[in-house]
């Protein structure tokens, strides 16, 4: 009686209705599920290779940039030692222009002192021979004596310097 009442029973009927379904049915099921998950799989393998491939670009660009910022930094090294070079030889030709106009100025103005001196010579000169002369002129035309006559010549020896600034002034 036992055994009349097992198939007598809905869920016993359930059951085998279930395993029925999953026996004609899950292998399509399964197929499916199956084709599912591989899509979404081949999906993901896609995702990955191309941010497999985007990080390769990424290296690549990334490599490229560095190389550009080494030859950037390259470039403005040699421009800079350029720029030192060129300011190395142009100061070095500023200072030889400048100790070449300072001598020529210093022999101008050695010139002009030497010029002035013999021109202050060459007037004390002329001075001298006018005291001396005025002097002379004095003591031929007194006829004085020896003694008078060193008087008169200290007297235009004094005198000097006044005629000198007198005739500077002038």
């Amino acid at each position: 009686m036992h055994g009349e009442n097992l198939w007598a029973e809905p869920p016993t009927w359930v059951v085998i209705a279930f395993i029925l379904f999953f026996v004609f049915f899950g292998r399509k099921l399964w197929q499916a599920m199956a084709k599912i998950l591989d899509s979404r799989t081949e999906a993901v393998r896609e995702s990955l290779a191309e941010a497999s491939r985007l990080r390769q670009e990424a290296e690549a660009m990334l490599r490229d940039a560095e190389a550009r910022r080494a030859a950037a930094i390259e470039d403005a090294r040699q421009l800079v030692e350029g720029a030192q070079a060129q300011a190395a030889t142009v100061a070095a030709a500023a200072a030889a222009e400048a100790e070449t106009a300072s001598r020529r100025r210093e022999q101008m103005a050695v010139d002009r002192i030497a010029a002035a001196e013999k021109a202050a010579l060459d007037e004390v000169r002329l001075t001298a021979a006018e005291v001396a002369t005025a002097a002379a002129r004095q003591v031929l035309a007194s006829g004085l004596s020896a003694e008078a006559d060193a008087k008169l010549i200290d007297h235009a020896i004094d005198q000097l310097p006044t005629a000198l600034a007198t005739r500077r002034a002038a």
